[in-house]
């Protein structure tokens, strides 16, 4: 007897929430709530729900039981980069990275998609959706407790004795390619490359890379799979954590121009378009409705200014980080209460006036000349596309302080910007 497809989509569902279900219950530590006099940072225990874990019950261990959990005078900061594929992340993730007392991961929910939806990135089932934002949110929330034994339950194949050579992109993380996690390089290789690290340290010892976490002051994580700010409210509360959330926005036309041009197979459609001049009757629409979608609506929430994101929000364009790098970094790290320190200054000499060099070159490079990047995306688009793009996403447009261009000699002409002087300023 044939299935309909409503069955085939319920079971797919049930098939996900079954292997989260079994994730969450086999995970022997999940992030714990302590009962402390302030508010101070948790390191990984048992759920607050769990009466066998409360301070002086009979048989109970609690927080006091784990030699990682510490209570700093100064509490432990937790800086979360969102942005979207193509939006200039990297780039934001690296200018955390190289500071000395952060504690930085690139993407590690790549690993929660892969498991719990390995045939999309972004899904728009809501069934779907919440089953990998849950899992997503507990994920988020042990690793900035520093519990990466965590998310061994969602790498692939499963790391064995805790060590893994299948850590998506560990050596972008300054952390995990420097001693005690890596011995191959020393205190004085401040910009090891990528692909070095990988190499040079083989396999990553999770246990190493936890009491690495541990050592740092502060944590950082960048995402590009969560859609918009609502969505880590939960987390953004959690008395456990002191959360501040940088988002990442840039102009949606160069977003899709740099898919385009990146992701090649998943995009074809769209390069036939451009060179064609003729639109695909079978161009998926959602590549670009997405973006603009979740941009507007979670800008609209976060410069609404919600109680709940007091302190804790602020928004930063690509193309302003571009032009000034050096002021706009200066801003979110006063928004953090951090200094940035030299190698932050260092890196950003270095990795913002363009290269020749095939690292430059690579999907997730962070080498090149921010500035005339920017806006290189009006050279790669046909004028059809751009016009498309603006009808679609005109209100986000609006939001965020891009032009739209009326004629192809506009959208050529480089002698003027088509980003408007606007300024973000942060909830404090």
């Amino acid at each position: 007897m044939q299935c309909s497809w409503k069955s085939v989509i319920l079971l797919a569902l049930a098939s996900i929430a079954i292997q989260y279900t079994a994730i969450r219950t086999l995970t022997s530590k999940p992030f714990q709530l302590c009962p402390l006099p302030s508010p101070q940072n948790c390191g990984v225990g048992a759920q607050e729900t769990d009466p066998s874990f409360e301070r002086g019950t009979a048989g109970g261990g609690g927080c006091d039981d784990y030699s990682y959990f510490t209570v700093n005078s100064t509490r432990k900061l937790h800086i979360l980069v969102l942005a979207t594929t193509r939006s200039g992340s990297s780039f934001v993730g690296q200018l955390l990275n190289q500071h000395q007392d952060i504690f930085y991961l690139f993407e590690p929910l790549f690993h929660v998609y892969a498991t719990l939806v390995p045939r999309q990135s972004h899904t728009r089932n809501p069934a779907e959706r919440r089953v990998t934002l849950g899992a997503s949110r507990d994920l988020l929330r042990s690793l900035y407790g520093c519990d990466l034994y965590f998310l061994e339950n969602y790498i692939k194949p499963t790391p064995s004795n805790h060590t893994t050579d299948k850590l998506f992109r560990r050596g972008a993380s300054r952390a995990l390619c420097q001693q005690p996690v890596c011995d191959a390089f020393g205190p004085s290789d401040l910009n090891v490359e990528e692909g070095d690290c990988v190499k040079k340290c083989t396999t990553l010892n999770m246990t190493l890379a936890t009491e690495a976490c541990q050592e740092k002051r502060h944590v950082a994580i960048k995402v590009v799979r969560v859609p918009e700010i609502g969505d880590l409210r939960a987390l953004v509360e959690d008395p456990r954590l002191n959360i501040k959330v940088i988002q990442l926005v840039r102009d949606p036309r160069g977003i899709l121009s740099s898919r385009i041009e990146t992701f090649r197979d998943p995009y074809r459609l769209w390069r036939i378009w451009r060179a064609t001049g003729r639109r695909p009757y079978n161009l998926d629409l959602n590549q670009l409705t997405v973006i603009c979608e979740d941009f507007s609506s979670s800008v609209s929430t976060g410069l609404s200014h919600p109680h709940w994101l007091k302190g804790k929000y602020m928004v930063v364009r690509y193309e302003d980080l571009a032009r000034n790098p050096l002021l706009k970094t200066q801003e979110m790290y006063d928004f953090l209460g951090l200094s940035m320190d030299k190698n932050v200054k260092h890196w950003i000499r270095t990795n913002t006036q363009g290269s020749n060099e095939p690292s430059a070159k690579h999907k997730f490079g962070t080498v090149r000349d921010s500035a005339a990047n920017a806006e290189s995306w009006r050279l790669k688009l046909s004028y059809d596309i751009v016009d498309f793009t603006q009808t679609v996403c005109q209100k986000v447009l609006n939001q965020l302080g891009y032009k739209a261009v009326k004629s192809v000699d506009e959208l050529k002409n480089m002698s003027f910007s088509l980003v408007q002087d606007k300024a973000f300023v942060p909830f404090l």
